[in-house]
């Protein structure tokens, strides 16, 4: 479809919660069909409405190229596991800044897909990450929230000194 323009960090949409999806129709998938090609231009592994100022609980994620394609609509998570795991992220909205995150290892979670069909399922391992990752971005906390005020500090300097903000 289209590959969308990506909000850059600081843009302060990247701090506003998501409205729920209400409608499911056309225009849901063809949202959904920008955010692939967006993300895969980019490139990354999983991107939200949000990144492209759209302001709606929408995610997709795809790991790689060979792994299936995860639309979550309305994404919610219901329980997660108290062990924890670090991963390296970042964001399109930053690109070329990445550090190490803890989340919970193990994820259950609530979506519905593009037709409205209402789903629960387990995820764990990266898969976890990027999706907790997400759901993060819906909510309006963008990943830099989760590391230390000194390592967020250190890597908005670095995003800004290289000229990329």
């Amino acid at each position: 479809m289209t590959v969308r323009t990506i909000l850059r960090y600081p843009d302060p949409r990247l701090s506003t919660p998501c409205a729920p999806v209400t409608r499911f129709d056309a225009e849901l998938k063809a949202l959904a069909e920008d955010l692939l090609d967006t993300m895969q231009a980019a490139p990354g592994v999983g991107i939200t409405a949000a990144h492209i100022g759209v302001m709606q609980r929408v995610s997709v994620i795809r790991l790689s190229p060979e792994a299936p394609l995860l639309v979550h609509v309305n994404p919610e998570i219901l329980s997660r596991s108290v062990d924890l795991q670090r991963f390296t992220e970042g964001s399109v909205s930053m690109p070329g800044m990445t550090d190490e995150v803890e989340r919970p290892s193990a994820i259950r979670l609530r979506y519905r897909d593009l037709d409205g069909e209402l789903y629960e399922d387990e995820a764990d391992g990266f898969l976890a990450t990027c999706i907790q990752h997400e759901i993060d971005q819906l909510d309006g906390i963008f990943w830099l929230k989760r590391l230390s005020r000194l390592k967020r500090d250190r890597l908005i300097r670095r995003f800004e000194k290289e000229g990329r903000a």
